[in-house]
């Protein structure tokens, strides 16, 4: 049996799909204005001050602190499903559907969200292991319900999932220090430029 893993964000995409998100669900005003805001906190991020899950929920926090529930969800399937093919890069996406082809065991690692990512997922019938939003009475908490699905915790998600013993080959696609966990396991390997 085969197996293939793909990072989704600048792997199967050419942009990152939470900042367009973002700017989808509250317009690109409010999107550059309270990314300035935020600034102080990307700037912490990117000097490795400030941790990555940790930065990504306070970015959460900033934009959709208390939104409704059903409101967000709704927001983020209509992103899926019709925003996320503007940004699909075509040679991955090619290699993505080869493997459905095959029959192979296709799953996508990611640490963008349940929400927008699993209309692509559900289109294309394979599986996904993500972040999520944590709610509670129908209210985004500002946390996250799951740990932020980066780096070791891609690796620690795959193990949690299946058995990696049972595939005679392993493929894994990514393009960032975040996919290398999963890059080292693989029989194949692709990092994308």
């Amino acid at each position: 049996m085969t197996l293939a893993l793909f990072d989704f964000d600048g792997t199967l995409t050419t942009k990152d799909s939470l900042a367009e998100f973002i700017k989808f669900a509250v317009g690109t005003p409010t999107y550059y204005f309270k990314l300035a805001l935020f600034s102080p906190v990307f700037f912490l991020y990117k000097t490795k001050l400030m941790d990555n899950s940790y930065a990504k929920e306070l970015l959460f926090r900033l934009y959709f602190y208390k939104i409704n529930e059903d409101a967000f969800k709704t927001v983020a399937q209509k992103y899926g499903e019709t925003k996320i093919n503007d940004i699909i890069r075509e040679n991955i996406y090619e290699k993505f559907l080869q493997h459905i082809k095959n029959g192979d065991r296709v799953i996508i690692v990611s640490a963008s969200m349940r929400c927008w990512l699993e209309p692509f997922a559900t289109k294309h019938k394979v599986e996904l292991l993500c972040t999520e939003l944590a709610f509670e009475d129908k209210k985004f908490t500002g946390h996250f319900k799951t740990k932020n699905c980066h780096g070791e915790e891609k690796l620690l998600r795959v193990k949690a999932h299946l058995n990696l013993d049972d595939y005679d080959k392993i493929y894994t696609y990514g393009d960032s220090s975040g996919d290398d966990a999963i890059l080292a396991i693989a029989d194949v390997k692709v990092k994308v430029k």
